[in-house]
């Protein structure tokens, strides 16, 4: 729990120290990669800060200056500030529209490009896939979690269509990604970080437009994602 503790004062008082920081340079310059810098020198330090230890392999198969959608498996709070700074481009993400709420977070997500999901409303999040869709054929990567939520036990959860709906109609190739040991690191339920070390699996791309269907795409997706897991998580 200390470490918790630690954790989040440090990224609560980084985010406001940052955004103090990087968001009046973003609006002067008109380029947010000083703001984004920060963001992921902070992420990357609270989960050492944590004792969390990442392991990352297969990313050199990947071309730096291409567009992907990242879909990952998801466990644990811990999850987005242990992965994202490991990828190899700044992204956008969809996170939960009331992240956007959130004096100076929301402010630089909106600056990011990230895209705001209402999971309560359908409509809204149709809306959605089509800004991310827009957002992706600009050459940006994207990183989406398919569960739409955690699991609490670590094993994969059934996935939700609008990730896929968005690789078909943007036609940018799914770069599958499996987490391993974040449930154990962050517990879902649990207000306590452990010192553990954590695996991130990079797979080759896959090609939308190979698919007939969303469908077919998301059985491919979660295959991979799932052939890397432990036996009792698939």
């Amino acid at each position: 729990m200390i470490r918790a503790v630690i954790c989040v004062i440090f990224w609560g008082c980084y985010v406001v120290f940052a955004g103090v920081l990087g968001i009046p340079t973003t609006l002067i310059t008109g380029d947010i990669s000083f703001l984004w810098s920060l963001a992921m020198w902070g992420a990357k330090f609270g989960v050492k800060l944590g004792g969390v230890k990442m392991v990352v392999l297969g990313r050199e198969q990947l071309d730096q200056k291409a567009a992907y959608i990242y879909m990952s498996n998801h466990v644990s709070n811990i999850d987005p500030p242990a992965q994202v700074p490991e990828l190899p481009q700044r992204i956008a993400v969809m996170a939960k529209a009331e992240l956007f709420r959130i004096p100076i977070l929301g402010r630089a997500m909106k600056l990011a490009q990230f895209v705001p999901v209402d999971r309560k409303n359908r409509d809204a999040a149709i809306d959605s896939v089509h800004e991310a869709v827009r957002t992706v054929q600009t050459g940006m990567s994207m990183l989406v979690y398919p569960e739409g939520t955690r699991s609490r036990d670590g094993r994969l959860l059934p996935f939700k269509k609008g990730p896929f709906h968005l690789a078909i109609e943007s036609g940018v190739p799914v770069v599958p990604i499996t987490l391993i040991g974040t449930q154990k690191a962050w517990p879902k339920g649990k207000f306590a970080i452990y010192p553990v070390t954590v695996t991130m699996i990079f797979h080759a791309p896959i090609d939308p437009n190979k698919f007939e269907s969303r469908e077919s795409l998301m059985v491919a997706v979660k295959d991979v994602i799932a052939s890397a897991l432990p036996e009792e998580q698939r």
